[in-house]
């Protein structure tokens, strides 16, 4: 390895580069991931470039200074086993300093994470297929989102483990995704967003006070978005979000480990009936 090769954060077009190498890893991400991606910590998306061409991507997002979650990790085969994505995974961790670092490691590389010093907190199952919507039951007020207000941030605070309030205002407010906030007498039950992908639509985040609310939020984002497929990303441990996932006829298509680095964060699983990301947590 010459030192033609440079290690340097990305530029909005480098950005959109890396979001279509995970297409093409088939990580089905949102048409407009980018954007919304890059304006938590534009820093943390680094990229390795061999002659002035990018072969290789990193984003550690700090979040906060206790978290960073760690996506788009990605060298080009052809350069794979060279040491090109090594020398950059340590530039994005010494990006993340000493906070506590999350993933969600495809099964490939779970045995490389846990050498790197990740541990497995729990899976996310990937849910997909053409959606039965679940029938909205009374007592429930759906409402659309264009911004996130301070009752629905704290909200987030229970099922993220950092402060993201420039991320929710890009993800609810960016064109063509679609959200919604559910109520019950009047309080926060949980939100929703689902947004178009290369291949259908994902609902992501899925946040609800239990699966009554959860199948509101999901029949009214499904019915916003133009796709015949519908993917979840589900984590297993909350039994209710598996439950809802069947119910709405989705079947397993892929997991991830959810792993940290340092002390895993405490939220609120029960909560969470779909992730908002794999790549930003």
């Amino acid at each position: 390895m010459g030192d033609n090769y440079v290690i340097r954060p990305m530029s909005a077009a480098d950005i959109d580069d890396a979001v279509a190498w995970a297409a093409a890893e088939g990580w089905n991400p949102g048409d407009r991931d980018a954007q919304c991606f890059a304006s938590v910590d534009p820093a943390g998306f680094i990229g390795g470039f061999l002659d002035g061409r990018m072969i290789a991507s990193i984003s550690v997002v700090n979040y906060d200074d206790a978290f960073s979650f760690l996506g788009f990790y990605i060298v080009q085969p052809e350069y794979r086993g060279k040491g090109y994505g090594y020398r950059l995974w340590q530039e994005g961790m010494a990006h993340a300093g000493g906070r506590t670092v999350g993933l969600d490691g495809v099964v490939a590389e779970q045995e490389n994470y846990r050498r790197s010093g990740f541990a497995l907190a729990y899976r996310n199952i990937r849910y997909g297929g053409t959606p039965v919507l679940p029938t909205a039951l009374p007592g429930l007020e759906i409402r659309a989102l264009k911004a996130p207000d301070e009752v629905l941030k704290v909200f987030d605070r229970t099922v993220f483990p950092a402060p993201r309030d420039m991320f929710l205002e890009a993800w609810l407010g960016t064109p063509r995704h679609a959200a919604f906030a559910a109520y019950r007498d009047e309080a926060l039950a949980g939100y929703a967003v689902a947004r178009p992908c290369v291949a259908g639509a994902k609902i992501g985040p899925l946040f609800a006070a239990d699966e009554e609310v959860a199948g509101a939020l999901a029949t009214a984002a499904i019915g916003a978005v133009d796709a015949d497929e519908i993917f979840l990303d589900v984590p297993e441990p909350n039994a209710a979000a598996i439950s809802l996932a069947a119910r709405m006829g989705l079947a397993p298509v892929f997991e991830t480990a959810r792993m940290y680095r340092g002390a895993a964060p405490v939220i609120d699983l029960a909560r969470i009936y779909g992730v908002t990301s794999f790549e930003l947590g």
